[in-house]
């Protein structure tokens, strides 16, 4: 058997692994590379493999970082089927459509400068309708039932607590009368969430492939999280300014609700007058109520009695541009809660225009934010940044609450590593930026004496 790391190694995106047999080819994850021009340059790149001959696609989850190169899979000639969690297939029928969006607007930008300089134009990466296309080979699956795939491969799906629908994937494939167990864990989450239940643990499997976004570091308790988050909030709306949260508009926006609700509940907060500006974070929630099976029993409970995701906020999702654009008259006492969490794209960027060069105006970062984003350079205290062409002074205060993350810090992947039974053969340390990748391969290696390693891009794994 043999396995490529398409992406995801050595740094946080573009999640693919390529697994072949003598006759077997199957993809987990087909993900876009983001955050610097370098790596979105990757997603044009011509796949590593003949995309016909892909039998299925083994999807862990939505995040445009593991699915969002699925219509161009599609668009290259794959014939076969993807597989997915019935919430993570709804999730892709809006994230999808919405990538679409953004490369055929980014192509008709770049199209309007190649013809003033009297260059050719250039093609999107995907249209709307090639990724509508793609949805049709999307098969729903439910957790924990084992699926037979032929040529000697099964796969079962188990929550990853990370986002609505995601998965831990294990993978049985069988040759030459050996069966070997592969587990790709996907994105963790951390234990205790809002929302979705805890991930899965796995008692087995010969070779594991271990996400490490926050391999290098420790989240704060969810309680302290949510403390300091009350804290910036309230210390925000007494400047007198609004606070803008820049959150993904899949799991992260739905998260912030649920704790503005229970900050509410509880008089920590009073009188919140609360904006959702995305449409696809509006969809999002949406579907988040319609898979009660993916949400805790703490969630399901405040659904039932209408504190979910209402509650006694004032909350106004917009989905219409003149709606949104009416959100930047107000200029105070707003928390508007916008899309993309990494401030790449998305009404975000406008409420970011209109909010970050005044002093009494608060930014949350809730969210992991890559190299390269301008999230990441706001974090690191940048004092100007360019939006829309124009330099926008960074003057609001900058808030960033790290232990929302929805990714497992470094002791909770470690106790997630601890539960086999029988230690596995070897560790393949996945999406982490390269230090922390390697430092993480590293920390396993010492702490949980196994086999680790964090393998380069394109690397061939022999098993």
């Amino acid at each position: 058997m043999n396995i490529t790391c398409i992406g995801a190694a050595r740094t946080v995106t573009g999640s693919c692994y390529h697994i072949q047999t003598e006759d077997a080819n199957i993809l987990v994850d087909c993900g876009a590379f983001q955050g610097t021009k370098d790596n979105e340059k990757r997603n044009g790149e011509p796949f590593p493999f003949h995309a016909p001959k892909i039998q299925y696609l083994v999807l862990t989850h939505a995040h445009i970082d593991h699915s969002g190169l699925i219509p161009k899979l599609v668009k290259d000639g794959f014939k076969g089927k993807i597989l997915a969690t019935s919430a993570t297939v709804d999730l892709c029928g809006v994230m999808l459509l919405d990538s679409a969006h953004i490369h055929e607007r980014d192509a008709e930008w770049e199209n309007k400068r190649r013809l003033r300089a009297g260059k050719p134009p250039v093609k999107p990466l995907y249209t709307i309708q090639e990724a509508a296309d793609s949805l049709a080979y999307f098969q729903g699956v439910v957790y924990n039932k084992s699926i037979d795939l032929g040529n000697g491969i099964r796969v079962r799906f188990q929550d990853a607590g990370h986002i609505l629908g995601s998965s831990i994937v294990e993978l049985w494939v069988k040759e030459d009368e050996y069966e070997k167990k592969l587990i790709f864990s996907g994105d963790l989450g951390q234990k205790n969430l809002p929302l979705i239940k805890d991930p899965t643990p796995i008692d087995e499997g010969d070779f594991v492939f271990v996400e490490s976004t926050y391999g290098n570091r420790k989240h704060k308790g969810i309680t302290e999280t949510i403390d300091e988050f009350a804290h910036a909030i309230a210390e925000s709306l007494k400047m007198g300014g609004n606070v803008i949260i820049p959150a993904f508009a899949v799991g992260r926006t739905q998260d912030i609700l649920y704790i503005l609700n229970q900050l509410s509940r509880e008089g920590k907060l009073d009188h919140l007058q609360v904006f959702v500006d995305s449409p696809m974070a509006m969809q999002a929630t949406r579907i988040t109520l319609k898979h009660p099976e993916c949400l805790d029993k703490e969630t399901r409970e405040l659904m039932k009695t209408g504190q979910f995701p209402r509650g006694t906020l004032t909350l106004k999702f917009t989905e219409s541009v003149e709606d949104s654009m009416a959100i930047n008259r107000i200029k105070s006492s707003a928390i508007i809660i916008s899309a993309s969490g990494m401030c790449e794209a998305g009404r975000i960027r406008h409420h970011l225009k209109h909010n970050l060069w005044r002093s009494e105006c608060s930014v949350i970062f809730v969210g992991f934010q890559a190299q390269g984003t301008l999230g990441r350079r706001i974090i690191e205290g940048v004092k100007k940044v360019k939006i829309f062409g124009e330099e926008i002074a960074v003057n609001a205060r900058i808030y960033t609450i790290g232990g929302l993350s929805a990714h497992a810090d470094r002791d909770e992947l470690l106790d997630w590593l601890g539960k086999f039974k029988k230690k596995p053969r070897r560790v393949f340390v996945m999406h982490g930026e390269e230090e922390t990748a390697l430092r993480f391969a590293e920390t396993i290696r010492e702490q949980l004496k196994l086999d680790a390693y964090a393998p380069a891009m394109l690397e061939e794994i022999q098993i």
